[in-house]
């Protein structure tokens, strides 16, 4: 795979039409910001549609106003965000920031996360076809792969879960979420949620909440909206909201990229209930 820590900023602007550079570790926080966070490829996108219909049961939620309700700190600049209305829910995927006082932090399989991140990496040309998906792995792992930025690597997913858990795992204002649980309990999870944003939610509430949500109407919107993100100026023939099911890495990924994977990360595997 060919190095991209030089130029990955400019491409993942370009091919998402961005025209200023986006904010990452620049952003100005403030007391009572509330972020959601994770490594890419766990399920945030999933994560902010379901907050954001139950924050707001009057509005459709869709792929043309997701950003304006829970923006993203890579798709958004540092002026546009402190324009936003206080208190702020805010998307990222950063390593561990002292200045998060409240975080919202979902964590999924990493075997997962690593084979959705080639799919990923194959849409937005930041790979091309050539890239075997060992390769990729392999590099993967060591954390030789830019989402965002050359200026702001995230590390690997191991390297950026276990700042998180290491400083804030026992925080009262620090609540983890494993993308799991979503799809075996959503109900429970999403009263966590309205329990720790101090929202009154209904059983109806989380219901719609639920459907407006669902993988099916997520890649009916997103096919609806192919000229907006995620598929503007991408690969059409992969899609962003892929088969969002559990398990897939663990059958697809080999044997030797699974050994080095719990070999490096086991540890923080472990911790999360992932071995």
């Amino acid at each position: 795979m060919q190095s991209l820590k030089t130029t990955i900023g400019a491409k993942v602007r370009e091919t998402l039409g961005i025209q200023a550079s986006f904010v990452g570790r620049e952003l100005t926080v403030f007391p009572d910001d509330l972020f959601l966070v994770s490594y890419p490829k766990s399920g945030n996108t999933w994560m902010r549609f379901l907050i954001g219909n139950l924050m707001y049961p009057e509005v459709d939620i869709t792929f043309t106003n997701i950003n304006k309700i829970i923006p993203d700190i890579y798709l958004t600049s540092n002026r546009e965000l402190r324009q936003i209305a206080r208190p702020r829910i805010i998307k990222s995927h950063e390593y561990f920031d002292p200045r998060y006082q409240k975080v919202i932090f979902v964590v999924r399989d990493p075997r997962d996360v690593t084979l959705s991140s080639y799919f990923h990496a194959l849409k937005y040309g930041l790979i091309t076809e050539t890239t075997s998906l060992e390769e990729f792995c392999h590099k993967f792992l060591l954390g030789q792969y830019y989402f965002v930025g050359e200026s702001n690597p995230l590390g690997s997913w191991s390297e950026n879960t276990g700042s998180w858990l290491g400083a804030r795992k026992n925080d009262a204002n620090f609540l983890l979420l494993r993308y799991e649980d979503f799809q075996t309990n959503i109900v429970e999870q999403l009263n966590k949620i309205a329990k720790f944003m101090s929202l009154q939610c209904s059983e109806c509430d989380i219901a719609r909440a639920i459907k407006c949500s669902s993988i099916d109407q997520m890649r009916k919107l997103e096919q609806q909206q192919k000229n907006v993100w995620p598929n503007k100026y991408t690969k059409k023939d992969i899609a962003f909201v892929r088969t969002a099911v559990s398990g897939a890495g663990q059958v697809q990924l080999s044997s030797s990229v699974l050994k080095k994977m719990e070999f490096l990360w086991g540890e923080t595997m472990e911790q999360l209930g992932y071995l």
